[in-house]
């Protein structure tokens, strides 16, 4: 399961039934999606960077603890917090990006009032994957820095 995955899901539902209306539902689908596309980008990332990538001598269960540490709101905040400045502006954007679809995705998930379009959606998707693509190409370093960024907390002393 990679962002690319979800992309292509989040993709598959907006444009389902291309004749006439599409289905709220699928279009709801395809916003909530795209959103876990960037969210399990972060966790990949964090885990990766932190405990190793396929391809390295890493420990399975610590690799799977820190995919999952990853908390949304936590996540969101740390992404929106000032301290994103301090990143590469791919990492800023992405970032940036990661926020508004969470807001996105609530509103898909839980405003039953919502309406939702689908060259919007389709958009919104060719944009988080503008972004993942954008953020996949950052140097490692900084990658790992946004890791411990969105993972742990930041203490005062």
């Amino acid at each position: 399961m990679t962002s690319a995955d979800f992309i292509a899901t989040a993709r598959d539902l907006a444009q389902a039934g291309t004749r006439g209306r599409p289905r709220q539902t699928n279009l709801r689908r395809a916003v909530s999606t795209t959103y876990y596309a960037l969210f399990h980008a972060i966790a990949g990332c964090c885990a990766d960077t932190l405990v190793g990538g396929p391809s390295s001598d890493r420990s399975e269960g610590a690799w799977l603890q820190v995919y999952r540490a990853l908390e949304h709101g936590y996540a969101r905040r740390r992404c929106a917090h000032r301290d994103i400045e301090k990143f590469p502006i791919e990492i800023q954007d992405f970032a940036n990006q990661f926020v508004q679809m969470q807001q996105e995705r609530h509103r898909a998930d839980y405003s039953p009032a919502g309406r939702f379009y689908r060259d919007w959606v389709l958009q919104t998707i060719a944009e988080a994957e503008y972004q993942l693509d954008r953020f996949s190409r950052v140097p490692l370093r900084d990658r790992r820095a946004f890791a411990v960024h969105v993972l742990m907390p930041v203490r005062a002393d």
